[in-house]
């Protein structure tokens, strides 16, 4: 395919979570509703479907995709066990979810559900195969590690490894060896689901290649603690020797947060980082783009400065900036992989370090409509949108369009000033005749922009409540459950997009 580029091309895309798609099996996957979903975005002339991160969740309560126990690995859970059938490794009848698996309310029974169907795929897999192999030994240098690590937490029952044996914890030679032998099964069995996990994920590549639509997807600044990341390569975080972290990632007191926000990963020791010429960076951009067309970095500026709380801190008031490796890592990752394509989220308190940073090497930056319309907003309005950033009416850390409006219009004239002024901005910004249709107001403004990139939260083109909100950033649960019903993103509102790709000659196309 021509492949989309996120400058240079005015095109547009849509973003939702594969985790978001429907099925019969609790939360979505990389089975036939993607492909589906594929074919309806190219049908509506978009060019880019935008994900959040795709690796293994997060632990309960909160599930984030945002806290995966790997950089480089795959979401087990994404594994379509429709798929799987039509490999011969399950039979329909084995699949069959339950009533309760199929609403998708309890992610931890969803999630065993499909747990227990790979173990049985991976039965019935049995025989050597050399595809499998080699992907093993390709992928070897994060692929036995993590398998390792995933077969110790199994092992030790999900314990976080900083509560294993203190030899497999501190990765000892000897215990090393004998973990090995002792749970080589279970380790090929996490093989095994990779491996499936990269099965289907090439045939969703290539389904969208063949529709001119790119993926974009999503790397976050930080890794969890609790990660086969930290766990394998302690020298390149801020730890004690015991491998617990110094400090950890937050954010400072602003006016919407008087405590900072806590985050809880351990940093970056970036000075073995450059020692090493940042060669677990360059892997894990090399990772990324064999699986994406361009990508998304969460929290951009903390590689000019990041917020260091100490560690046994209650909240994120008291702590210091340290610098980040600056210009150093990405000269490094250009060398080494040639030019990336980044979207770097650079919302919030931006310094102009990290601007010069992000154009330096010519990335797009985010700007935000829905924060556009309050005092000293107009940043994030459409008039103000160079052509090299990527637009958005809202991201899955903000409530939807229709969300955000209609709460303004609950408070309108019982509401501090500024709450009753942004809401009038709106109106009269993008001259609103339907407050019901405020939704397609703001998608056609951000349409007409000078913007090359623009993409829509699928809930946005939906016009979609509070209910449908993907995250509430500082929550800890009952995030990222929201779900695309079957049939609601219909052909209709495909038809809509594509006249507005028309209006706005967002094809995408040279």
């Amino acid at each position: 395919m021509n492949a989309p580029v996120l400058t240079g091309r005015r095109s547009s895309g849509i973003l939702l979570h594969p985790t978001s798609l429907p099925g019969p099996h609790g939360s979505g996957d990389l089975g036939p509703a993607a492909h589906a979903f594929v074919s309806l975005l190219a049908s509506a002339e978009q060019r880019w479907w935008q994900m959040l991160p795709v690796g293994p969740p997060g632990a309960a309560p909160g599930f984030s995709p945002y806290s995966s126990y790997s950089a480089f690995a795959g979401s087990p859970y994404l594994v379509s066990l429709e798929l799987l059938v039509e490999d011969g490794l399950l039979h329909r009848n084995e699949i069959a979810p339950t009533a309760t698996v199929r609403r998708g309310r309890d992610l931890e029974l969803v999630h065993s559900f499909r747990e227990a169907r790979l173990r049985k795929a991976y039965e019935r897999f049995g025989a050597r195969d050399e595809r499998f192999e080699k992907f093993c030994a390709d992928e070897s240098s994060w692929l036995d590690d993590f398998a390792l690590f995933s077969a110790l937490k199994h092992h030790f029952r999900n314990a976080s490894w900083l509560q294993w044996s203190r030899d497999v914890r501190l990765r000892l030679r000897d215990a090393m060896k004998r973990a090995r032998e002792l749970l080589a099964e279970e380790v090929r069995y996490h093989q095994f689901v990779q491996y499936a996990f990269d099965r289907q994920w090439q045939r969703l590549c290539d389904h969208a290649h063949d529709n001119r639509v790119g993926l974009i997807g999503d790397i976050p600044i930080f890794v969890a603690l609790d990660s086969a990341d930290v766990w394998a390569n302690p020298k390149l975080f801020l730890l004690d020797k015991s491998g617990k972290p110094s400090v950890v990632s937050g954010c400072p007191p602003d006016p919407f947060a008087p405590t900072g926000q806590l985050w809880g990963h351990p940093h970056y020791d970036w000075a073995e980082h450059r020692r090493t010429g940042f060669k677990w960076w360059v892997r894990r951009f090399e990772s990324m783009l064999r699986r994406f067309d361009a990508v998304r970095i969460d929290h951009f500026l903390g590689f000019h400065r990041a917020w260091a709380v100490p560690a046994r801190a209650k909240t994120a008031r008291h702590g210091a900036w340290l610098p980040g490796p600056g210009e150093d890592l990405f000269r490094a990752v250009t060398k080494a992989i040639g030019k990336v394509p980044v979207i770097a989220e650079d919302l919030g308190a931006v310094t102009k370090e990290a601007i010069a940073l992000r154009n330096q090497f010519h990335f797009p930056g985010m700007r935000v409509m829905q924060f556009g319309f309050g005092p000293g907003g107009q940043y994030n309005l459409p008039h103000e949108y160079p052509r090299r950033c990527v637009a958005y009416t809202g991201t899955h850390d903000n409530d939807t369009a229709v969300g955000w409006f209609q709460h303004l219009a609950r408070l309108n004239g019982r509401a501090p000033e500024p709450v009753s002024w942004e809401r009038d901005k709106a109106l009269k910004y993008l001259n609103v005749c339907d407050v019901k249709q405020i939704h397609w107001d703001m998608i056609r403004a951000i349409m007409l922009s000078a913007a090359d990139t623009v993409i829509f939260p699928i809930q946005d083109i939906l016009g979609l409540g509070t209910t449908a909100r993907m995250n509430v950033p500082g929550v800890a649960e009952n995030n990222w459950r929201w779900r695309l019903k079957d049939g609601q993103f219909t052909p209709k509102h495909a038809h809509r997009l594509k006249e507005l790709v028309e209006l706005s000659d967002r094809q995408g196309t040279p």
